[in-house]
């Protein structure tokens, strides 16, 4: 059982959110037919054999919109049938060392003849009175948790969801993927507002190598784990770059590269019907992040350029990098290309209109088109990379 979160609070359109949600969720099962979802009163509902309990944690560990999962047993619906299922558990729970509990009643049922106060002391009764585990109302070292609805859920082990809205109710961005720590975070952070997210990658072979290039497909594939699926679309850079290098000034290699970026996003966002560009920039943090190089940046977007992680600091964002498994390929030491062309003296207060007259005398954009036609594309899904049917 899952508890839906933020959706819940919509209006007229809560129907649209919640028929998103059940789509997502059938995705991760693969639509597999031994599963059966159902939505209601705030909750959503997986039955199955236990032999599908692996997928459907996996599904409830990623499902972008639910604020939390368990287990159930389901239950009679009657104060007796409750009693004997919370006394095994708690019996069980003292052969696994537990020593206090405690019971936490909802009764959305308002028709079940005690209200939650009484569940909660008749349920608990019988642990107590045969001194099976002791009570603790504040920090108890198991809780169980009795739902009257339209049946009797009982469960302990309470997980944690990623919250948000389902992915899919919020149009649709291109993320600027790097193989840095920033841009997964970004994408993600965008798809628990309920955005589907494509990702574009920029590699300059041989200044980057194929190891580099890996790495970002390895971390779109991570958040595909939690967007449904992620199309990537690879370009290659590297005459751009060479052309940056040998026609304009070393100290605005690193934004003009940006600028050429933003143009071939702009180009790919119109291919797929994107509403928006998504980037991982946190104000300050680089030479090419202060307000006025950010300014820069986004006059060559054609689209609303979003900066989800703008106002956060690195040891948030590390934080998210953690959570949602991209930290560790993040760090590996294969560098962007970014990276490589950095200048020794950025500009870091860049101007506007003498940024896009360098732009323009670079006599860049042939190449830019070039770039933007000959991309790879390739799809990720749940956490893997597939070929398209």
């Amino acid at each position: 059982m899952a508890k839906l979160g933020e959706l819940t609070l919509k209006g007229s359109n809560i129907k649209q959110f919640e028929k998103q949600l059940l789509s997502n969720a059938r995705s991760y099962l693969n639509k597999d037919d031994g599963v059966k979802i159902t939505l209601r009163a705030g909750r959503m509902y997986f039955v199955a054999d236990d032999s599908y309990s692996e997928k459907i944690e996996y599904c409830l560990n990623h499902l972008i919109g639910i604020t939390g999962w368990a287990k159930c047993l389901v239950v009679e619906k009657n104060i007796d049938a409750i009693k004997d299922t919370v006394y095994q558990l708690c019996a069980e729970a003292a052969k696994n060392g537990a020593r206090t509990f405690k019971c936490e009643a909802r009764r959305a049922d308002k028709s079940f003849p005690l209200d939650s106060y009484q569940i909660n002391r008749e349920a608990a009764a019988r642990v107590f009175d045969k001194k099976i585990l002791l009570v603790d109302v504040h920090k108890p070292d198991i809780k169980v948790f009795i739902e009257v609805r339209d049946q009797v859920y009982v469960y302990t082990d309470d997980k944690k969801g990623t919250r948000g809205l389902p992915v899919g109710v919020s149009g649709h961005g291109l993320l600027l993927l790097s193989g840095g720590i920033d841009s997964p975070v970004a994408g993600w952070r965008m798809m628990r507002r309920g955005m589907k997210i494509d990702a574009v990658y920029y590699h300059s072979y041989p200044y980057t190598s194929d190891e580099a290039q890996k790495k970002v497909e390895d971390l779109a594939a991570r958040i595909s784990a939690y967007g449904v699926s992620v199309h990537l679309h690879i370009v290659s850079f590297t005459e751009a770059q060479m052309q940056i290098k040998k026609s304009s000034p070393e100290s605005w290699s690193t934004l003009l590269l940006r600028m050429c970026m933003m143009s071939v996003a702009n180009k790919i966002a119109e291919r797929i019907g994107a509403q928006c560009i998504v980037t991982g920039e946190s104000l300050g943090q680089v030479a090419s992040q202060t307000i006025e190089n950010m300014a820069v940046t986004e006059s060559m977007a054609a689209y609303p350029l979003v900066r989800p992680l703008v106002g956060m600091d690195k040891e948030e964002i590390i934080a998210d990098a953690v959570t949602i498994g991209t930290y560790d390929t993040s760090i590996l030491p294969y560098e962007d290309c970014c990276v490589l062309f950095s200048p020794k003296h950025p500009v870091l207060k860049a101007d506007k209109d003498e940024a896009k007259k360098i732009y323009d005398a670079m006599g860049i954009e042939p190449l830019l088109d070039k770039a933007f036609e000959s991309r790879a594309i390739k799809r990720f899904w749940n956490g893997h990379e597939v070929t398209e049917p």
